[in-house]
């Protein structure tokens, strides 16, 4: 254990609850993926060939998920110029969190003032859901980044964006 925590440079304990919910990540993200690919197989849900084969796609996508991931942080970690490498998993909960928030948050909004996925052209529904996406997105990645303790990041990670989208008069 003490090699792990030497390795993401984890000084106390509260700090490996990172680690732990980037691992519960990966597994949940995993068994998300291999449930849909299990949907093509067609295989009783009761069968125990089901559980295998679940288990089995489970695994694959873990170790590709947490070797993509680690390749990640090796590239982002010089880049970002954390303090502590447990941060950068930090980083990628806040991101997570926020990405999906900002999704859901934003459907129920379209869908109040009328343009609904089913009836509005492509090209009319997406322009304007991702116009309803980008401004909670960036106050919920501010919001969420705080709770995680990365606030300062996330403000300057902020300040960058807007100002190469020409936005820095915002700020």
């Amino acid at each position: 254990m003490q090699k792990f925590k030497d390795r993401w440079e984890i000084k106390s304990s509260w700090q490996l609850i990172f680690p732990i919910l980037g691992l519960l990540g990966i597994l949940f993200s995993s068994y998300l993926i291999s449930k849909n690919i299990v949907t093509f197989i067609d295989i009783d849900q009761k069968d125990v060939a089901y559980i295998g084969i679940l288990s089995a796609i489970i695994g694959f996508f873990s170790v590709l998920l947490l070797s993509i991931t680690l390749k990640l942080f090796n590239i982002l970690e010089s880049k970002w110029q954390v303090t502590y490498r447990w941060e950068l998993i930090a980083i990628f909960i806040v991101f997570a969190i926020t990405g999906s928030t900002a999704a859901r948050i934003s459907d129920p909004i379209i869908s109040f003032i009328g343009i609904h996925k089913e009836t509005t052209s492509n090209w009319i529904y997406w322009p304007v859901r991702i116009l309803f996406v980008f401004p909670i997105y960036q106050v919920l990645l501010l919001m969420v980044g705080w709770l995680f303790g990365q606030f300062k990041f996330f403000w300057n990670f902020e300040k960058k964006m807007l100002s190469r989208m020409g936005l820095s008069r915002l700020f």
